[in-house]
């Protein structure tokens, strides 16, 4: 009997605990956005991919560019045209 006087108060505590924590979870907007937290991970690594390769698209056709400004034709190669 003795065990139930100390049980009791305990776990009116616990519980106590519990909803205080559940209220400040709520509060401090933990519960927000759920379904898109796990997603934002992977679609900034995409981000990030995309734009690594844009920018290298655009170095390698500069390149090609740069490349094809510098061909010039001999004088001993314009008789074979």
């Amino acid at each position: 009997m003795l065990s139930i006087f100390l049980l009791i108060p305990l776990s009116l505590m616990l519980f106590v605990v519990a909803i205080w924590a559940v209220r400040y979870a709520v509060k401090s907007n933990q519960f927000e956005d759920l379904d898109n937290a796990s997603q934002r991970i992977i679609l900034d690594d995409r981000q990030e991919r995309r734009q690594t390769m844009q920018t290298h698209e655009r170095t390698t056709t500069h390149q090609q560019t740069d490349d094809s400004d510098n061909v010039s034709v001999q004088p001993q190669d314009r008789d074979k045209l």
